[in-house]
């Protein structure tokens, strides 16, 4: 009987082991459950490979595998079909004949609940029965990805399977299973893999999951893209984790069945994809690879300060992209340029363009240091363009099916690299001769940040201005939040023949007129930690009633802000809670909503004297007055003008699931509140009653004076 080998295969690794086989002249059947199954395969015009579908019970295995003299017996199915592999270890046992598990690299992932930072947590498993057990547990939304076949078993044993999505296979057969099961129409996502993280992101927020259940499968089963994903969208990950198994490698199995793998010299193209690509007369394919673009970081500007890795790629390219003084640096290399600098002028021209195998768009600096390189992979993507990041695979593939609008025909595919450039931070702290690992990076180049704030907290920071009068209007702020003493340095032109660095306190460039492209480095010798509670003596309060810091402290970890929080603080009063929230927040903002004009001058004196650079006040009455800000993610309500439902309401219909802290006195206010809560819908609800004393000397004897006792309610709805 002819030597061949017979492969059960589920995994791309048995496809890869499969192709590679018959690359290599070696007869392979490979067995697969489904259609398909055998679609994804990809392998079906492939000469010597013969594949067999329908799921086989151990008595079917025992038959075949007696039907020949097989070279080897490989189980390359997947790590969770432990069915079907413990079915074939004994079918080869009975048979005489050993089996050789293929299996995949394991990620080594934390047991238990790991904080995966932006809200989100992961939890391992090592069951379906555990996960469904956590499952009721938690509230919120869950979209579960781990298959068709374990679904009669999430569904009959979560509580509540309204709050449930899954996302399965598009075959007709699954998706009636799934309505069979008691789901609708719309808690079911029928969509075929492979998903990238931006998809996956996308599905999570479309249906507002609190939780994604996976299975630990790996980078070849999506599960770096679904990780990343449940980040980005603030969901909980749940993962089942893999059985533990023994086996070999890929690598190894090759090893032992002594096959190198072959380079496939006619792999198949699809020529209407790649319009550019190059034939002889014989029609044979001369050159296979996609158009590249590189995106690459100039550094300063001065052609000495290129790195070779970028010169080299400009020295190769058809066509050299970039703004005037860009282009400017590789002028000696005589290559056609043009001259652009909008993401979406760049990304026309190389659509119209399609001639240009190698482009090189040229972006100041460095492309990971506020660089255009960000929107322009965004506009490739709204353009249509198909592509394929090859640098280290930092944002993975863009799949053609994440673009169902888009036609097939004639669709050009790209490969896209970035290279890196130096950065003004690294030449400026270079030319001062100071460490830069503690700086604080920032720039208010077109944008708002709060220096300031960062500054307060870290002592050193690096902006990015908008050129002379960036410089000017920032000397300006330094001294409004009293950084008088504070040393500025400003480098102007740098790498250029006439670089200009200068040093100087914030008033010495009030008014500065030096040249443009200016960077700065801001330090300080007064920074201060992090925190809140800050005494009360500390507030210039006036006439105005104001949060206690004991009552502001407690109010403060309930509204559990982030770094980046956008916060509310309604019925600001004298600010002080907004001051707190602005320092906790220090990359985000807070809006602080007062109708008192006295108020508003406290909040303002407040806001300077703390250095809270990034809150921000508005003049008027809430709700009204929320109409035009962004959406917040947390609210804190002091005071709501016996508008305490209508302010709700108006926050969740800007922001469902924005975080609420309500400080109230009366029982009135209270018994509002109450209302609200008896509706339900809610996530999270807590109400604390906080009664607090404090020393008071009288003479020889300490005192106990006791406040008015305050309700604390935390809301966030579901």
């Amino acid at each position: 009987m002819t030597e061949e080998v017979l492969v059960f295969a589920g995994t791309s690794e048995g496809r890869e082991l499969a192709g590679i086989l018959a690359r290599n002249n070696i007869a392979v059947t490979v067995c697969v459950a489904t259609t398909y199954g055998r679609e994804v395969m990809g392998l079906e015009e492939t000469p010597g490979l013969t594949i067999r579908t329908g799921r086989m019970s151990q008595e079917e295995m025992e038959k075949l595998i007696g039907q020949k003299d097989w070279r080897a017996v490989i189980d390359a199915t997947h790590p969770f079909a432990q069915e079907v592999t413990r079915n074939l270890s004994v079918a080869c046992e009975k048979t005489g004949r050993r089996v050789w598990r293929l299996i995949r690299e394991k990620e080594e992932i934390s047991c238990g609940t790991t904080c995966m930072g932006q809200g989100s947590r992961m939890i391992l498993v090592r069951s379906a029965q555990e996960a469904i057990r956590y499952l009721n547990s938690v509230p919120g939304m869950i979209l579960l990805t781990t298959g068709s076949k374990e679904l009669p078993e999430y569904l009959s044993g979560i509580a509540d399977i309204s709050r449930v999505y899954v996302r399965i296979l598009p075959i007709g057969e699954e998706i009636e299973r799934c309505k069979s099961l008691g789901l609708k129409g719309k808690q079911i996502i029928a969509m075929q893999g492979p998903f990238s993280e931006l998809l996956n992101t996308a599905i999570l927020q479309e249906i507002g999951a609190d939780i994604l259940v996976t299975k630990e499968t790996a980078q070849a089963g999506g599960f770096p893209e679904k990780l990343a994903a449940a980040k980005k969208a603030g969901a909980d990950l749940v993962v089942i984790q893999r059985p533990e198994e023994e086996g070999y490698s890929l690598e190894g199995i090759l090893e032992k069945l002594q096959v190198k793998p072959a380079v496939s010299q006619e792999l198949p193209v699809d020529v209407t994809m790649c319009p550019s690509q190059e034939f002889s007369q014989e029609g044979k394919l001369v050159s296979q690879e996609e158009p590249l673009i590189t995106l690459a970081g100039i550094g300063m500007g001065n052609r000495w300060n290129m790195t070779r890795e970028v010169c080299e790629a400009c020295a190769q390219a058809d066509v050299v992209i970039g703004a005037k003084r860009m282009l400017e640096t590789v002028e000696y290399l005589a290559k056609p340029m043009v001259n652009l600098y909008k993401s979406q002028e760049i990304a026309d021209f190389i659509l119209k363009n399609p001639r240009y195998r190698k482009v090189v768009a040229l972006l100041s600096g460095d492309v990971g240091f506020y660089s255009g390189a960000r929107r322009l992979l965004e506009t490739f993507k709204n353009a249509g363009m198909v592509y394929e990041d090859v640098t280290e695979d930092v944002l993975g593939s863009v799949q053609t099916e994440e673009y169902p609008g888009i036609s097939e025909e004639g669709k050009m595919r790209y490969r896209i690299r970035q290279l890196c450039g130096i950065t003004s931070v690294s030449y400026l702290a270079g030319k001062l001769q100071i460490p830069w690992e503690d700086i604080a990076l920032m720039s208010v180049h077109g944008r708002q940040q709060n220096v300031v704030g960062m500054l307060d907290v870290y002592g050193k920071v690096f902006v990015l201005t908008d050129g002379a009068k960036g410089v000017s209007k920032l000397g300006e702020e330094l001294l409004a939040y009293g950084f008088e003493d504070a040393d500025m340095c400003v480098g102007s032109r740098l790498s250029y023949p006439d670089e200009e660095i200068i040093s100087g306190k914030p008033k010495d460039f009030l008014g500065y007129g030096g040249k443009d492209l200016a960077s700065v480095i801001v330090i300080s010798n007064h920074a201060k930690a992090i925190g809140y509670g800050r005494p009360d003596a500390g507030f210039i309060r006036g006439n105005i009633p104001m949060t206690k810091a004991e009552v502001r402290s407690i109010s403060l970890s309930k509204l559990s802000l982030r770094q980046d929080s956008i916060v509310y603080d309604i019925g600001a009063g004298s600010g002080s809670v907004s001051v707190e929230c602005g320092k906790l927040a220090i990359w985000g903002k807070v809006y602080a909503i007062e109708k008192n004009k006295e108020a508003l001058g406290l909040i303002d004196a407040n806001k300077h004297r703390f250095r809270a650079q990034n809150v921000e006040l508005i003049e008027g009455e809430a709700p009204k007055a929320l109409g035009f800000l962004p959406p917040p993610t947390h609210a804190f309500i002091g005071g709501s003008g016996g508008k305490l439902k209508e302010i709700l309401w108006t926050l969740w219909e800007k922001s469902p699931k924005v975080r609420i802290v309500l400080n109230i006195i009366s029982l009135d206010t209270l018994g509002e509140a109450m209302e609200v809560l008896q509706e339900g819908g809610f996530a999270e609800q807590e109400i604390l009653q906080v009664s607090i004393a404090k020393s008071k000397e009288l003479g020889n004897h300490h005192l106990m004076m006791a406040q008015n006792p305050i309700y604390i309610v935390t809301l966030q709805r579901a």
